[in-house]
């Protein structure tokens, strides 16, 4: 048995497999953000153990057989996060997050005293990377920038407290924007230009590489023999594709989580930081992958389920009833409610509705939310360019992967056909499958396509309606830089 572990910014998944790689069971644990202030987004690390703890305990219950055969346990996580420790262990502040966006002044400061960024690391300096939170907290939290002794990524602060280990791995370490993402190894010049050094960081290992063994006491508390094994891991993103079998060059996804995400396979570097694309490691060796990334994807639903009391599911079953005059008219949608990174790279951009009227309904409102955010999809597809030739079809994972819907009209604006698989816990499943790797799976067998539960195919007579809306969409943006000048 293989277990995955995948930490959420709503929830910390775990999943088990088979040697087969059949799932046998998976739990879940919710997580909140804290935001004190505008533009921050923080959670305490400690309610990322306590959530572990939480799916281990539910997970025995269940599958005792199977959980006793557990030999080894693959990690992933959200990026980008810092978690800063001092040379005793303890956790020196909360983990500022990757849609935390305080260090927009940072981003800039680093652009232009180190252009070697962009080409080292192949990125933009955006706020959601690792690099400019350690210069904001250099200047504005001195007293504990001058106390670091160790910085980890989300699942890596968890392999810490699983081990006693500090260990990372190129994909997810490519978020940092410390890495050299060609020779997937620290770069000590990117490290110096935010005052760091080489020893700050956690060592490196593949993905698909033992990193460590479960602490001893630890395996004896959770009923599981010595010596399991703790794979390397990776981002979330990467574990997704991973766990469906995205592995290959051309092979691609879209995730619609609290993020939205468009991930294309390479077999080579290739990087468009003008463009805001994401140039990152693949989780296993000799792969890299290129990435569009919005901030605020299936967030933006839940945000305006919220506002009007009514669950997705409610909301999903009212705009089935919409007609297609009736979206046709629909208010459009800007869904930048935490900035934007892919195309704009914009940390003040702004959520906001156009053309409302008396009319307007609660289900038009839902619709207009689902199809901005699948507009948001279609810019960071149409910056992915040569990677696009490539791409045939996308699996669809994440929360937003259960709306036949929002699947449906994701293939009929980006004209591109979608599939879904029965399992949506992809990045779980892909840790899951990393540790069997680790374990010595052959990655032809473990990170086989899943079955295909749902296709939909991009419907053309819809395609103009849609693309004259994405006209406007694109005319608000512009016209909301503009008006953000004239704000106090």
């Amino acid at each position: 048995m293989y277990l995955g572990i995948d930490i959420g910014t709503s929830e910390l998944k775990a999943l088990l497999i088979d040697g087969q790689g059949e799932i046998q069971g998976s739990a879940h644990a919710a997580l909140t953000v804290q935001r004190p202030y505008p533009h921050w987004a923080e959670q305490d690390p400690e309610a990322w153990w306590q959530a572990t703890q939480q799916v281990i305990s539910t997970l025995r219950q269940q599958l005792p057989d199977a959980w006793a055969q557990i030999r080894a346990i693959g990690l992933s996580g959200q990026m980008h996060g810092a978690v800063l420790l001092d040379d005793e262990g303890k956790v020196l502040r909360p983990c500022i997050l990757w849609n935390d966006t305080r260090s927009a002044q940072q981003c800039s400061q680093l652009t232009e005293e180190h252009p070697e960024f962009l080409t080292i690391s192949g990125n933009l300096v955006m706020p959601g990377f690792t690099a400019p939170k350690l210069r904001w907290v250099a200047e504005h939290e001195p007293e504990i920038f001058s106390r670091v002794s160790k910085i980890l990524l989300p699942k890596d602060y968890l392999r810490w407290r699983l081990s006693g280990e500090f260990v990372s791995e190129p994909s997810d370490a490519a978020g940092t924007l410390w890495l050299d993402v060609a020779k997937r190894d620290w770069s000590d010049k990117l490290l110096a230009a935010t005052g760091l050094a080489r020893g700050h960081m956690p060592s490196l290992v593949e993905g698909s590489e033992v990193s460590a063994v479960l602490h001893s006491a630890l395996a004896t508390e959770w009923g599981l023999s010595s010596g399991v094994k703790i794979a390397g891991g990776g981002g979330d993103n990467a574990t997704s594709a991973v766990g469906v079998g995205a592995v290959n060059n051309g092979d691609a996804f879209i995730s619609l989580g609290t993020s939205g995400v468009i991930f294309v396979v390479n077999d080579e570097l290739q990087t468009r930081p003008e463009s805001g694309v994401h140039a990152f490691c693949h989780a296993l060796p000799q792969r890299w992958h290129q990435m569009s990334v919005m901030l605020s994807a299936a967030s933006c639903l839940r945000w305006v389920c919220n506002l009007l009391s009514v669950t997705e599911s409610q909301l999903m079953e009212e705009m089935a009833g919409l007609s297609d005059e009736q979206k046709k008219h629909a208010p459009v949608f800007l869904p930048y409610l935490s900035g934007e990174r892919t195309p704009h790279n914009d940390a003040h951009a702004m959520g906001s509705f156009f053309a409302l009227n008396h009319e307007t309904n609660r289900a038009l409102l839902g619709y207009s939310v689902i199809e901005g955010v699948t507009f948001g999809l279609a810019d960071g597809m149409a910056v992915l360019e040569t990677s696009r030739s490539q791409i045939t079809q996308c699996s669809l994972t994440g929360g937003g992967a259960r709306s036949a819907i929002w699947a449906q009209l994701i293939a009929d604006v980006l004209d591109v056909p979608i599939v879904t698989h029965p399992a949506s816990s992809s990045g779980a499943l892909g840790a899951a499958r990393l540790g069997w790797l680790a374990d010595g799976g052959v990655e032809e067998v473990v990170c086989r396509k899943p079955p295909v539960q749902q296709r939909f195919t991009p419907r053309k007579a819809l395609q103009n309606v849609l693309q004259q809306r994405l006209s406007v969409f694109h005319l608000l943006y512009q016209q909301q830089k503009a008006a953000r000048k004239l704000l106090p």
